[in-house]
């Protein structure tokens, strides 16, 4: 008989700039021997901020390509590719296990930064299949913490749930000299939800919006935020969380990581 494999972990990253994909910085180093610790996943089921779409959708490419979804930065960014092999088998259980939500196999999408930027320091030899799920732009926080719980059963089943985003993400107050301090509601914020995450009180993080001021300016558009409401969703009874990273991206990116599971 084939033993259970082992339940994987379920990790929250801040991913900041793009350029994180090719920097050798403490958060790409922190990346890397995280890996490093983790559990060899059988897959990865990535919930990226960059495809915030109506819909759920899942990626259903045997080769999903490396997608370059910005513009401005140097050549290099957008010579990296992160030729992970996908897989259907995957993502055509996964439409069938969410039921009433009305997922749907897509191959016009592939791996988007949110995902290939951290993918390349936690996995670098991209041997792990990868898919991707979508973010419902159209559904309020609660249904995206549900289907976190929905897709908890993978994680016994030797896949890495990966969200990818950032619990502080203003486009609008980023310190381009990367000089500064970040701003006092910024690190208020994230503070905030490291404390309820290690605490296990994750119910006050889904409605966000209610949680002050700091929290508006944090959260000026969701689509960041979200994904780390599917890891949390996938928190099984009395589990921990660590803290495996914290810091500030130009200022106004977080790039704190959460981590389900002992690495």
């Amino acid at each position: 008989m084939t033993p259970n494999p082992p339940r994987m972990p379920a990790l929250f990253v801040g991913h900041g700039t793009p350029m994180n994909a090719i920097g050798q910085n403490g958060f790409t180093r922190a990346w890397r021997e995280l890996g490093a610790a983790l559990p060899r996943p059988r897959a990865i089921l990535s919930v990226s901020a960059h495809w915030y779409v109506h819909g759920t959708f899942v990626t259903a490419n045997a080769r999903p390509p490396t997608i370059h979804d910005f513009a401005g930065f140097p050549q290099p960014l957008f010579e990296v590719r992160y030729d992970a092999p996908g897989e259907p088998a995957l993502a055509a259980s996964l439409v069938e296990m969410l039921g009433a939500v009305p997922a749907r196999a897509a191959t016009g999408w592939g791996l988007d930064h949110g995902t290939w930027s951290v993918l390349v320091h936690l996995y670098p030899a991209a041997d792990v299949p990868v898919v991707q799920l979508s973010i419902d732009a159209a559904q309020p926080p609660s249904f995206h913490y549900a289907l976190g719980r929905s897709l908890a059963p993978l994680r016994e089943q030797g896949i890495l749930l990966l969200g990818s985003g950032g619990i502080v993400h203003n486009l609008a107050r980023v310190d381009w000299s990367g000089a500064g301090p970040p701003p006092s509601w910024a690190t208020e914020f994230d503070a905030f939800v490291r404390a309820q995450v290690l605490a296990g009180e994750d119910a006050p993080l889904v409605p966000y919006a209610e949680l002050g001021a700091s929290a508006r300016m944090s959260v000026p558009t969701p689509d960041h935020y979200l994904p780390l409401l599917y890891v949390l969703g996938s928190r099984q009874p009395g589990e921990a969380a660590t803290i495996p990273l914290t810091g500030f991206d130009l200022g106004s990116l977080s790039m704190t990581s959460v981590l389900l599971g002992a690495a």
